[in-house]
């Protein structure tokens, strides 16, 4: 066989096995979906189970009322939803008990509310946690956003997609704590 006949033959190949793969992968997408609407989730309030922590970084925490965008999104999350402030810094606790695309990155939320944002990148903090930060802005005002996904072990992540496919996969085991931090600059 020639050298064109065989780069050929492997293309033809290669283009196949694509083309049997991707809508495998596409079933086992919707399947996930599927599954994941057809879990009965108790809705009836947005922080109905989790103890909220009482403090942050040393400084007292008092919870805050949801907003109406995030008593929408609360009644459709398939875990809790809770907001917080130290007086200067706004915390958003989320907690679900198993893996879900509704947990997603603050970036999408700022943006969808018409936050213009720059400056993302990823930050160690003084007790070796690594977070996603980035500068949300809307109207002049900026605000700085840390945020993390933490497991039930303690492993840390900083990416939404990545904490979604290491617990679809078993990597990592929940209950999940997504905590976003918002800071006005």
């Amino acid at each position: 066989m020639s050298f064109l006949e065989n780069r050929f033959l492997n293309r033809v190949l290669h283009k196949t096995l694509w083309a049997a793969l991707l809508p495998l992968c596409a079933l086992w997408g919707m399947a996930q979906a599927v599954a994941e609407r057809s879990t009965p989730h108790d809705t009836s309030t947005a922080t109905q189970s989790v103890e909220l922590p009482t403090e942050w970084q040393g400084t007292p925490l008092r919870p805050l009322a949801l907003s109406e965008v995030e008593l929408r999104f609360a009644k459709h999350f398939p875990g809790t939803l809770a907001r917080l402030t130290d007086g200067r810094q706004v915390l958003v606790l989320r907690t679900v008990n198993q893996p879900t695309r509704m947990l997603h990155p603050a970036t999408d939320c700022y943006r969808g509310l018409g936050y213009r944002i720059r400056n993302e990148q990823l930050e160690e903090q003084s007790d070796k946690t690594r977070w996603r930060c980035f500068v949300a802005d809307r109207g002049g005002r900026p605000v700085r956003v840390c945020e993390r996904i933490e497991d039930a072990q303690g492993q840390g992540f900083t990416d939404a997609s990545a904490w979604y496919w290491a617990s679809a996969a078993g990597q990592s085991t929940g209950p999940w704590k997504a905590i976003t931090v918002a800071t006005p600059l």
